[in-house]
């Protein structure tokens, strides 16, 4: 899922539109240069539409809507949702500047699977959460939170499938830089990198 633009205490997730690293992204961000944007078709002035079929704490889809994209956010953990509508409804109540960016993002408390087919989506974004890797270092206390929350997304490749029977555009499946290509759907179309991630692209249509 998509998820430091968050504080957290030993024992609790706490979502953070204005502030720490999602903030700094929103003011001072490399703009639709930046591999997701590209990922997502934000080039030649092109705005799609965009549903986040795992949204979790909504950095991805924040940035996304920063760039004008309007954004539909789709979680289907009820603690997770309600973390991040909180999120939204105090960083809509602090800065008047961001209020514009939320005003394209729409939150729904859905399984993606269940809800895809009716939104007719133009470009889907998907972030499963993986199992934790063994060879790694000590989870992060965010992810492992998370993790805690959400579980691991045991039916990713489900949720792959219907994405790309539905999307018009693309599928854009957010992936660990080094991992092979998802088993049980066909290759991407191609792929944009990142850092430590890699965006696998699935034209459609």
């Amino acid at each position: 899922m998509s998820r430091n633009d968050t504080t957290l205490g030993t024992d609790s997730l706490f979502c953070d539109f204005t502030g720490g690293a999602v903030g700094h992204r929103f003011r001072f961000g490399g703009g639709r240069g930046q591999a997701l944007p590209r990922a997502v078709g934000m080039k030649g002035g092109k705005t799609p539409s965009v549903v986040d079929a795992t949204a979790g704490l909504g950095r991805d889809a924040f940035l996304l809507a920063s760039l004008g994209a309007d954004v539909t956010l789709i979680e289907r953990s009820p603690e997770m949702h309600r973390i991040l509508e909180d999120g939204l409804a105090r960083a809509r109540d602090a800065d008047s500047e961001i209020e514009e960016v939320l005003n394209r993002m729409t939150l729904i408390l859905a399984d993606a699977k269940d809800v895809l087919e009716t939104l007719s989506p133009e470009v889907v974004l998907v972030d499963p959460m993986h199992p934790p890797r063994k060879k790694s270092a000590l989870v992060k206390n965010e992810m492992r939170l998370i993790r805690e929350i959400v579980g691991t997304d045991e039916d990713a490749v489900d949720l792959m499938n219907i994405a790309l029977e539905t999307a018009r555009n693309r599928v854009v499946l957010k992936w660990p830089q080094r991992a092979d290509p998802m088993e049980g759907i066909r290759l991407p179309s191609h792929q944009i990198s990142g850092k430590s991630t890699r965006y696998d692209v699935f034209m459609v249509g």
